[in-house]
């Protein structure tokens, strides 16, 4: 080194690295403790404060209170973390200039991440809750899932021989852990407005803070190590290109290298060139790196496809069956799903396992995603039905190729992924055929995802690192698992329809355990992604436990994990709230973990014998869809007598069928299940699919959060409109989702509370969903989901503006037919408790059942009296019918009042009240949304603690016009036949609702 360079040197100003991490973890701490501190000093009382209680009940400020409310905190805290952008920003790239290296783009992707991550920061702390409170959570979500890429990815940067600080990292299981509870309090919070809730959620949203600094001052550690200096000053302008970097011994890297700054020009003029070949190699090495993960991505999103078309079979064609209430012909098109049978023709079955062969059916499935467009129920039937086929036969050849293990993981994250999509589309999948623009469907966004994935399978090399061309011959490495083919298929099948029928929608386990106000268990549209977490956890087993051992999945084949297994089914069927939900929790961590196991164990005992395997086990599958919904629908089948009201049994058989996949002492399975472990690549891609998926649904549910104020329509006149309808399962005439078309007649009439009857949608061949979630997110209603699936009745639902206090759910008496259920709820109206039943009463064929029902909903009724009661029902029976007919019983016995006695056209839906003053009275023609119009009757309240003062017959019948009442009594004026209408709604019967005048000497 020349004198010149030398002195140039020894004026340079050196700091080793590691004392940026160390400023930054110090300067971030010092803003938010500082911001605490002086926020608790200042204005203790006013940041402890929320929308529900103040102090004494919430003692602990959060963190937006703290750091974004008030002076002078808020801006000293926001002074301090502009001065730690700087330390913040330079870790990050050099971070980046450690891991960095030629083989890998993970390092830039990584730096990228952090750069990102660093500005959304920047934008939750200066856009502040209370400047723009939308803002402010998009950035503070963005934050959090950068915080993905960024934590995984540094751990992933990070040299594995250096299990210290990979140790000190693993600080990141704190930071997604302490989401759950900070979620699980929220919702208390924010939904069920418990008072001091917000300061629990108050101590995991600083701990996130705590983790999040902890992580990034990690990187001091390994910047010690790296043995990394800064150099700044001027003096190396003499300097040789050789002299700015010193070679050292270090434990992470090769080198230790001295940076910069500013940057420095060489004396010689030369300039550092890689060498072609060296570019060369690096570009095709980050080409292979993005080929791989777009051939992961590309069939994970194909395995979406599966089971998006298989799932909507059976809600496309039991549209027809609700119709026809009976078996009409149409259920044939189950079999659709047993094509794999096929495969026992020798030509066809070699063509389907080469590439031109698998990806044609990837684009014959297609035709599922495009029958959207039919407009004709049937037309939609014969290609859905058509796609079915195509993707059976294709799962087939997926699960019995030569790497049945990637695909079993692969099409567990697309069974993930299917369910978290229902979760963020109000339970509807997106590309399903039933669905539209109009009715919520991302249609053509699906296809378009479908084209891209198909043209990668398509063009990938033969050699590709994560899926090949199915060999026509079982590669050596195939697992070998011996044992009965008859016993694996039927073991398959059992494991297929559990998992559709109970995890194709988070919901469906949560309303196996609702029983109503007050709310002891879950809530679907708020914890739906709390069954995500236990699928993730299900599937991560068996991931874990093949990288440990070839025979590590096999373990999930043992008896005492079966066990398990049952256990937590019978818990989830014989429990509710949350003990009978943490049994669904349970039982779907055992189903996803059981799957690949299973379906490796398949694919050993299918061989050579792949046509009678797969095609009996999904042809078990539809027997057991046909047996499931036979315990609800007896009424309307032959035979369906011996499946009434047995679930249990059901559930039964599925279990057993599984059990025959697991090695009993008792029965011979030969040699262990072995695996042959998945590549690196492929479990750090399966594993980052897990987290991101994970993440995804609880970010979906705070998404989703109801942000509308739940209040009622017409408070100051106390008014309380109602509505009773029959929704026909939510699907209209045309076959699609009624979701939103009943929101918009719901909301344009402006009801408080709602009576909604045939909900009950958590079954296979109604695609497990759930009508109450757009409604209850945009209009802001209080839900009671009613008796859930496992109470087999057709479903009632009540909708609320007022509190629910409480509510009960009745099974009603039905020796002969369909189950009857009722929702029995205490409202708090204005501060009067008011009783509201919601029932749906027995069809006409069954004269007893609607007898006796009648008289248990009057004795529900007299029950409360003379508290005011308000009912919406299906009743069944003419106006004025004596007994036996359910009309005389239910008006006499249950002490209450119709509606209006006079009006003598109707059969089924009917609206008594009691204690109240009926001021209106409305029929709204359904449109094509249902075969039932809605009816709405409107009531005021009296004045609190006094009673009606006259309910005369005389009194209840003042019949008026509008235009004598003032314009809140008004139903909108857009309705009215003569004005066309709305959407195909109008009023009729009377052509115009009916208003009736209040008695004289009325208290309100």
């Amino acid at each position: 080194m020349s004198a010149q360079a030398e002195g140039a040197r020894q004026s340079q100003f050196v700091f080793r690295a590691a004392y940026i991490a160390r400023v930054h973890t110090v300067l971030a701490l010092i803003a938010f403790l500082s911001a605490l501190a002086i926020g608790s000093a200042l204005h203790y009382k006013k940041i402890v404060k929320n929308g529900v209680a103040g102090y004494p009940e919430e003692w602990f400020p959060s963190v937006s209170a703290t750091i974004g409310d008030w002076y002078p905190e808020r801006n000293i805290f926001q002074i301090l973390i502009a001065l730690n952008s700087g330390p913040r920003l330079a870790l990050v790239l050099l971070q980046y200039y450690m891991h960095r290296k030629s083989s890998s783009s993970l390092p830039g992707v990584v730096m990228l991440a952090g750069v990102l991550r660093t500005f959304s920061c920047g934008g939750w702390v200066y856009i502040t809750s209370t400047d723009d409170h939308d803002a402010h959570d998009v950035l503070m979500i963005s934050y959090i899932v950068l915080n993905l890429p960024w934590m995984f990815g540094t751990i992933a940067c990070t040299p594995v021989h250096h299990a210290r600080v990979r140790r000190k990292r693993c600080v990141i299981d704190l930071f997604f852990v302490s989401m759950i509870p900070m979620i699980y309090f929220f919702i208390q919070h924010k939904v069920h407005r418990i008072p001091g809730a917000y300061t629990r959620y108050s101590f995991f949203e600083w701990g996130l803070i705590l983790f999040d600094v902890m992580f990034d001052s990690a990187a001091e550690q390994e910047l010690h190590a790296a043995n990394l200096e800064v150099a700044l000053g001027t003096g190396l302008a003499g300097a040789g290109a050789n002299d700015i970097v010193v070679i050292t011994e270090s434990t992470f890297v090769a080198e230790s290298t001295t940076v910069v700054a500013p940057s420095v020009t060489p004396v010689t003029g030369e300039k550092t060139v890689r060498p072609p070949e060296t570019v060369s190699s690096t570009a095709a090495a980050a080409s292979r790196r993005m080929n791989i993960v777009s051939q992961f991505v590309s069939d994970l999103y194909l395995s979406y496809i599966y089971w998006s078309v298989y799932t909507s079979l059976t809600i496309t064609l039991f549209y027809f069956s609700v119709w026809e209430l009976g078996i009409a012909g149409h259920e044939l098109s189950l079999l659709s799903s047993v094509s794999p049978i096929l495969l026992g023709i020798p030509p066809f079955a070699r063509w389907c396992r080469t590439r031109s062969g698998r990806t044609t059916l990837h684009v014959l499935s297609m035709v599922g995603l495009a029958a959207y467009k039919l407009g004709s129920p049937l037309h939609r039937l014969f290609a859905v039905s058509f796609a079915a086929m195509a993707v059976s036969i294709g799962a087939a050849v997926d699960w019995t190729g030569s790497d049945t293990f990637y695909q079993a993981i692969v099409y567990s994250l697309g069974f993930l992924l299917s369910s978290i999509s229902k979760h963020a589309n109000h339970s509807n999948n997106p590309v399903w055929p039933i669905v539209h623009k109009q009715s919520g469907g991302y249609n053509k966004t699906g296809i378009v995802l479908a084209c891209i994935a198909i043209l990668n399978y398509a063009s990938r090399p033969s050699s590709a690192s994560f899926a090949s061309p199915h060999p026509e011959k079982p590669a050596p490495n195939k697992p070998i698992a011996s044992g009965s083919w008859l016993a694996a298929s039927v073991s398959l099948g059992s494991l297929l329809f559990t998992l559709h029928c109970l995890l194709e929608d988070s919901g469906t386990v949560i309303a196996w355990s609702w029983t109503g106000y007050p709310i002891n268990g879950p809530v679907p549209h708020l914890h739906g992604s709390l069954t995500h977490v236990a699928q993730a956890l299900g599937l991560l087993l068996p991931l874990l436990l093949s990288s440990w051992s070839p025979s590590g999945v096999d373990a999930l084949l043992h008896p005492l994990w079966f066990a398990y297994g049952a256990a937590s089914a019978y818990v989830m069927y014989a429990y509710r709230n949350w003990l009978g939900y943490a049994g669904g929790a349970s039982f779907a961590v055992f189903l996803t973990s059981v799957f690949p196991a299973v379906l490796c164990s398949t694919a050993g005992a299918a061989t050579g014998r792949v046509a009678r395997t797969l095609g009996l086990a999904w042809l078990l599958v539809c027997v057991l869809v046909v047996g499931n919904v036979f315990t609800v629908a007896y009424a309307f089948v032959p035979g369906g007598e011996y499946f009434r009201e047995r679930t249990g049994t059901v559930l039964a058989v599925q279990m057993a069928g599984i059990a025959l996949a697991f090695r009993w002492p008792a029965l011979s399975h030969g040699a262990p299940l072995r695996i042959p472990a998945l590549s690196r690549r492929a479990r750090a891609a399966a594993g980052s699919a897990l987290a991101v998926l994970t993440v995804a649904s609880l970010l979906v549910s705070l998404y989703r959060w109801p942000s509308v104020v739940i209040k009622p329509h017409r408070p100051g006149p106390r008014i309380a409109r109602t509505g009773i309808w029959t929704v026909h399962f939510g699907i209209d005439n045309e076959g699609r989702d009624s979701q939103r078309r009943m929101r918009d007649l719901i909301k344009e009439m402006e009801l408080d509370v709602v009576g909604l009857l045939e909900t009950d949608l958590h079954r296979t061949v109604f695609g497990g969903r759930d009508l109450t979630r757009v409604m209850a997110e945009e209009l802001g209603f209080y839900v009671d989901l009613g008796p859930g699936p496992n109470q087999h009745t057709w479903g009632a639902v009540l909708l609320s503006k007022f509190p629910i206090l409480e509510s009960t759910h009745h099974l009603l008496p039905s020796p002969h037919g369909e189950l009857a259920p009722a929702i029995v709820a205490v409202l708090d109206m204005y501060g009067t408790n008011v009783t509201v039943v919601v029932a749906h009463n027995g069809q006409e064929e069954t004269p007893l059942d609607r007898e006796l029902q009648a008289i248990e909903l009057a004795r529900i009724m007299s029950s409360s009296y003379p508290l005011p009661v308000i009912f919406l029902g299906y009743v069944v029976t003419k106006p004025l019918a004596s007994r036996p007919a359910p009309y005389e019983i239910m008006v006499a016995d249950g002490r209450v009042h119709d509606i209006d006695e006079e009006d003598w056209d109707r059969w089924c839906q009917y609206i008594f009240y009691r204690g109240l003053y009926r001021t209106a009275y409305a029929r709204v023609s359904r449109s094509t949304i249902t075969d039932t119009e809605l009816q709405i009757g409107q009531f005021i309240l009296p004045k609190h603690g006094v009673n009606v003062t006259d309910d005369s017959r005389d009194a209840r019948y003042l019949r008026s016009h509008k235009e004598e009442f003032a314009e809140d009594h008004w139903f909108p004026m857009e309705y009215y036949p003569e004005r066309g209408g709305r959407r195909g709604h109008f009023y009729h019967v009377f052509d115009a609702p009916l208003y009736y005048k209040l008695p004289e000497g009325a208290v309100l």
